[in-house]
This record gives C-alpha cells, structure tokens and sequence, in this order.
C-alpha cells in the first residue's frame, strides 16, 4: 500500500520499528525515567523545567511546554528541518532498509506529488543546461572569465555544477517547452517568471552566474544567481516555493554532511564563494545560509549531525555583527559556539587566495575564539578604553556577558583576562560579578516560557496555572478515542454504539481513520496509525489523546457513561433551540405554539 507521500507503508513501518523512540530520542535529549515515561529538556524551546516526555510503549514523544510530538520520524522532521520523505530516506539508509519512493502502484500518488516530481526533474535538466552554456559556448565566455578572474578552478567549476544564464528571455523557455514540461508548473517552481501582460513565460535568471541549490538528499530545488556587471539585485535567487524554502536550505550541506557527521562539526560561512575556496582548501564541512540570516530552523535542521559550529563569516562590521547575532540562535539549539576572527576585514574567499590554506586552517579555524571572548572583543570596539568613562561603560557591558555564565570557572577565567586588560583589581571586578548574577536572579521570576506560563521555573501567585477545563463532552470524546488507540475490540465498540456522531470535527475524522486503520487489520500501535495520518492538526490532536492515563483495563461502564455524554450534545442543542421557540412564540401571543413546545421540551428532557 502507497501512503500517498510516495512512499510505500512497508518502509515507513520498517522505519519506525528498527528506529526506538527512546533511542532516537536520547541521541539529543538526556532522559531520565519517571514510572513509565522518559523526561528531559525539550530540544524545541529553552525551558528549565522538563516538559518533554516520551513514552515508550507507544513510541511517541510529546512536549507540554511548546506542543511539539510525534513518532520517532517526525522528531527527526523538527530537529533536522526534514520533510516527511527526506527523514524516512535518511532513517531507511541508516538502518539499511531497501527504500524505493513511489513504489506500490500509482493510485496513492497526488497530483501535488507529480506536480513535485516534474520541477525536481526540471531544475536537475535546467542545472545541467547552464552547466553546459558555461564552458562550451559563446554565451558562457564572459562568466567564465569572470570565474577565472576570482580564482574558481576547473574542478570547483564543475564539483559545484556552476553554470551561466544567457542575457536572452527566453533561453529557459524554450529549453523546458520543447521537453514538454508544463510551464505553469515550471513558474511555481521558481524556474520563469509569467509575463506582465500574462500572455506568457519568460526566464527568471538572465546574464548571471549560477550557483545550483540542493536538498540535503542532492537533489537540485534552486538557483542562486549572481549578476555579471552593474545589475541589481546583485544575488538573485529561485522564488520560495513547495522545494525551496531560504530558512531551511543550507547550500552544500549534501556534499558537506559525510564530513561534518564524522568531525561533528559545521563551518557556517556567509557565501557560496566562501564555501567553494573553503572547499579546495580542504574545508570539506563548510556550508552557508541562502543570502539571509540565519534562523532557527536552519540550526534545528543542523543539530542533527554535530555538536560544534564555527562561525566564519566576514571580518567587516557588518559581518561580525551577523556572527553576533548568530550565537544565541546556534547556543538556544544546543552547540559549542566558536568564532573564527577574519583580519584586515576580509571575507573567508579573501583570506585564502591571500595566505593560502594552510594559515587559513591554522590561524582562522584552529584559532576561533569562543563565544564570549568573541563577545568581549565586539563590545571592546564600541568603548574608548584610555579614557576612566570608557574603561567603566566596558566594565559594564562585559559583566552582561560573564556574569550568565553558569560556570564558576569559566567566569574567573574571563575576569582574570579582564582585570590584567583594564589594569582593575580581580576581586573588584568578582565582586561586581556576583552583584550583577544577585540582581539577575532576583528579576529572574518570571521564568522563560512565556507562552506556557505553567511551565515556568517559576510562577507568581494569579497567572494561569493550567489549561482551562473542557466540557464533559469532549474530555469523555478524548477518552473514547483514548481507549480505541490502544485497542481494536473498543474501536468495534464504539464503532457499533456511537459511529460517526463525534461532536468535534477532529474527534470525527480520527475515529473514521482509527475504524479503517483496524479495518485492514493493523494491529494497536499508536505511533503507526500517526505515520498513516496526512493532517498536521490531527496528528497533534492524536499524540495529546495517545499521551492520556488511563486505567489499565477498559469496562464495558466506563464506555457507556463516555458514549452517553457524546450522544447528550445534539440532544441538549435541541433542547435550547426549543427553548428559544418556546420564549419567541410567548412573546409573540402564541401561547398554544408556546404550551406544545414545553410538552417536547419535556419529552426531550427525559430522553
């Protein structure tokens, strides 16, 4: 059977047995046991109180604090930025299962999925075409001088698949027309652009420099294009699009994660450029953001494969500005941090065609400083240190910096460095250390989960504590749902007794997909029938049901009393607008109307 994500169920489930939650789990998140339940710090948000669980007997994992849960294939989805199909691939290769996409007949492939399949196809035959203008045509001569003229080799030329988009309208046009590739779909891809007047096509790239962009599997998804000359803007790239998304596409991290799994290390770079000479200096973990800053969900997409980042991103203002801005993003998602310090201003690229790559990896990389020493020496810049004013205000934005610093160690090394710097007695500079963490500790009451206020380290006396309470109706819809998960006799029960009268709209779909999930006699297994869900909303609706204690035999009672409350809405629904019937037709003299609806009032009241 296909699951409709082009992908056959027999893998999927493969993939979830050979891969334990727990296991899965644990490669990022210390867990320890409490009764039955694994908890830990949650990977998706900062929290001081762990809030992430995970249950091994139903192979799910479920956060409190920001909602987050899923199987073991949707934590590796949140954690390495995966689509659903990259993380089973990726999952398949690692416990060595045959995977073969789209097998199982065409019936369970979308249009959506074809549609998909056709620009994957297009951007792989645009790539190669660009690739070729570059080095065998008239076309290509002036991009390849310009190449040359920046030190791009032959090899990098062709290892990187870097090609040239001709200064015509139509070059693309044409290309994908005569391989009957369908140019709407081509558009929404981000290959072409439609005209003004809609009348037509005409080719996005124009006379610049192409650089392809890949998904971590290898496959082309865009372009990045640089202007040869004057034009703006300078860096053009694919439009946003259901392959391509800036924030969650790293560029060479296909070719760069052999390297950067085995060194558990990244060099987070600025430019493909930097990345390319990087790369024939022998920097075979280098990888850089699509023109953008950096976000959360590229480090969530990161921490997957390593444990360190090395920034190195350009030694200008506005460069090391960026490094800065960097660190809390990377440090939230749980890596070592270190900032490697380009002299003269000089971007990476610059570096190496200057010094070579032996000092590049002596002086640059070997040499990155951590966090806060980079820290310090940014807010160094910004303060006149021969003058008393100068040393002071220094003296105060540095304590910002150490005074954080869980570590007693950590923060007498960098006062010791700070005190020999400013020529400031230590025990002055440790005691005004100690005064900034007594005052931070104090306003620290609030906690750092704003949203989840009972999550909180700790709370004060009149915020919400807890959720608000739900009708008895949905608490005893979550029930039934709660117990057909964990077993297919109470699924024919309640299939016989209650259908599909669910009165949420989510209730109803999950029970009708809980009643052909058994109906092809699968077994309960609550982490399975959440890989068979194609609906982000029920799938968080089923981990939150599959997450409820209950006791540990069902009786015949319990399901009634549930079922009794489900069937009572619609009844007491009816009763109100019969109510209201009933003080119309008073108001209205109708006082016969008015006598007769009191009568099926009553009649429905001892239903």
């Amino acid at each position: 059977m296909n699951t409709g994500r082009g992908i056959p169920e027999e893998v999927i489930e493969a993939v979830l047995r050979q891969h334990d939650i727990v296991d899965t789990v644990s490669k990022h998140v210390h867990l320890t046991k409490q009764g039955k339940y694994m908890k830990g710090l949650c990977p998706f948000h900062s929290e001081k109180t762990p809030s992430f669980t995970v249950t091994p007997d139903r192979q799910i994992f479920h956060c409190y604090g920001c909602g987050k849960g899923g199987n073991a294939i949707k934590f590796r989805m949140e954690l390495e930025g995966l689509t659903f199909p990259e993380a089973v691939r990726l999952m398949a290769d690692e416990a060595h299962i045959p995977y073969e996409a789209g097998t199982g007949g065409s019936a369970g492939d979308s249009p959506r999925n074809l549609e998909l399949e056709q620009q994957l196809q297009a951007h792989e035959w645009t790539a190669k075409l660009y690739h070729f203008l570059l080095k065998n045509t008239e076309y290509g001569k002036s991009a390849m001088d310009y190449l040359k003229s920046r030190g791009f080799s032959e090899k990098a030329i062709d290892t990187f698949q870097i090609g040239y988009a001709p200064a015509r309208w139509d070059t693309l046009v044409q290309f994908l027309e005569k391989r009957s590739f369908n140019l709407d779909v081509m558009e929404k891809g981000g290959l072409l652009s439609s005209k003004q007047d809609g009348s037509g096509y005409v080719d996005r790239f124009r006379d610049r420099v192409m650089f392809p962009l890949h998904n971590r599997s290898g496959k082309v998804i865009a372009f990045a294009g640089r202007v040869l000359g004057e034009g703006q803007p300078k860096y053009l790239n694919s439009s946003e699009s259901k392959l391509f998304s800036k924030s969650r596409t790293l560029y060479n991290l296909h070719m760069a994660k052999g390297e950067i799994r085995k060194s558990r290390q990244f060099v987070l770079f600025e430019g493909y450029g930097d990345v390319i000479s990087a790369w024939e200096a022998g920097v075979h973990n280098g990888v850089a953001t699509m023109g953008t800053a950096l976000t959360e969900s590229h480090a969530a997409m990161m921490r997957g494969l390593a444990d360190e980042v090395i920034v190195c991103y350009d030694g200008d203002q506005a460069g090391q500005a960026a490094a800065l801005k960097s660190i809390p993003i990377l440090e939230d998602a749980g890596f070592q941090v270190r900032i490697a310090m380009l002299s003269e201003g000089l971007d990476p690229d610059d570096f190496i065609r200057k010094y070579g790559a032996e000092r590049f990896h002596r002086q640059i990389l070997d040499g990155a400083v951590s966090s806060v020493k980079f820290k310090l020496i940014y807010l160094r810049k910004n303060h006149i240190l021969l003058e008393e004013d100068g040393k002071v205000a220094y003296i105060k934005d540095a304590m910002e910096v150490i005074a954080p610093l869980s570590s007693p160690t950590e923060r007498e090394i960098y006062l010791k460095e700070l005190s020999a710097e400013l020529q400031v007695s230590f025990e002055s500079l440790k005691q005004e250390c100690n005064e900034k963490r007594q005052s931070m500790q104090k306003n620290n009451y609030a906690g750092d989960n704003k949203g989840k206020r009972w999550n909180n380290g700790r709370h004060k006396t009149g915020q919400a504590s807890m959720p608000e309470l739900l009708p008895a109706y949905h608490v005893a819809e979550r029930r039934l749902l709660a117990f057909m998960l964990q077993d297919d006799e109470v699924a024919r029960y309640v299939g016989d007794s209650l259908g599909d009268q669910f009165n949420l709209e989510d209730h109803a779909a999950i029970a009708a997909y809980l009643y052909a999930y058994y109906a092809q006699g699968k077994p309960p297994d609550a982490s399975r029938f959440i890989a068979s869900l194609q609906d982000e909303r029920l799938e968080q609706s089923v981990i939150g049901i599959a997450m409820m204690e209950l006791p540990a035999e069902w009786s015949t009672q319990e399901l009634d009393d549930c079922i009794r409350e489900v069937k009572k809405v619609p009844q007491m629904k009816q009763i109100r607008r019969k109510k209201e019937e009933m003080v119309s037709a008073e108001k209205a003299g109708d006082f016969l109307r008015a006598a007769q609806i009191a009568s099926e009032i009553i009649a429905l009241e001892r239903q």
